[in-house]
């Protein structure tokens, strides 16, 4: 079955709250609004002013996770300074999930590398959530988009770890790559059986460097700004972000697309659609 996936070229915190209202069901409950606050120095993340129209009205409340690697990040208390001095806290309530502990784990029974996922206790607190993903490279998964948020971005610190060592730790930064997208894609499924599927994606295409929100020393965008998506579906938001990549004209396309294919980043949308948490068949609907 084809999935929908609503998209526009215009780039406005006005459009982001047009294209969420495309989306059905709505949201209901308590509904967790799982973004990037953006890593200390880093000068392409979206900030609160571009998400504040779709966060008023979805009425939710910011929801974000330590980091596993040294940084601004990497505490609770420094989480929360930084948050502030992003103006997060000045508009929205804000919960770091995993501010304290224990963990809370979910099981990953049809995990293909990991069978379970370590994510904050406080995920517990909401009924639906909201992903709204700056769609950019990233360093080790290629690209970012919804399923990286799902998966290390709803992980704990120590959850990034695991997924990162394919279950493993202490094999952070060494464990085989392709092993690790596919425990990003386990992680990810377990956080959308966790909702029961009430869970809704925004992915916007702008100020798209090759590095992440979570570098503090990033390369600057190296490609025009192309739109924002939306959809209930995150295998199928993420292919059509790099299809859109891949069938844009703009000169930056080449280095883009070297950062993508480098890192094999396709191949967790692939483990993804495998695992059934979506179709890469999609029909895009250009408002």
């Amino acid at each position: 079955m084809r999935a929908k996936v609503y998209f526009t070229r215009s780039i406005t915190p006005e459009k982001v709250l047009e294209l969420y209202r495309q989306l059905d069901p709505k949201l209901t409950g308590k509904v967790a609004i799982k973004l990037h606050s953006g890593e200390k120095g880093n000068q392409n993340f979206l900030g609160p002013d571009f998400w504040r129209p779709v966060i008023d009205a979805v009425g939710g409340t910011v929801v974000e996770c330590n980091t596993a690697y040294e940084g601004a990040r990497n505490t609770t208390e420094r989480h929360r300074k930084l948050m502030q001095d992003h103006g997060w806290l000045k508009y929205f309530p804000v919960d770091i999930l995993d501010a304290e502990g224990p963990d809370k784990i979910l099981p990953i029974p049809d995990g293909k590398v990991i069978q379970q996922n370590y994510v904050g206790k406080d995920i517990d607190s909401y009924d639906s959530m909201l992903v709204l993903s700056h769609f950019k490279g990233h360093p080790m998964g290629g690209f970012g988009g919804a399923l990286k948020q799902l998966s290390i971005g709803v992980a704990s610190a120590y959850g990034k770890a695991y997924i990162h060592g394919c279950g493993n730790p202490d094999d952070f930064w060494t464990s085989d790559h392709d092993s690790f997208l596919e425990a990003m894609a386990d992680a990810a499924g377990s956080v959308i059986r966790h909702f029961d599927g009430k869970i809704l994606y925004i992915n916007v295409m702008k100020n798209m460097s090759v590095d992440c929100d979570c570098c503090a020393v990033a390369e600057d965008p190296c490609i025009a700004d192309i739109g924002i998506l939306a959809s209930t579906d995150p295998v199928a938001i993420d292919q059509a972000c790099v299809d859109l990549v891949y069938s844009c004209t703009d000169p930056g396309r080449p280095h883009m697309l070297e950062r993508i294919e480098s890192r094999n980043g396709i191949h967790t949308v692939e483990a993804a659609a495998a695992l059934g948490y979506g179709s890469r068949e999609y029909t895009l609907i250009e408002l």
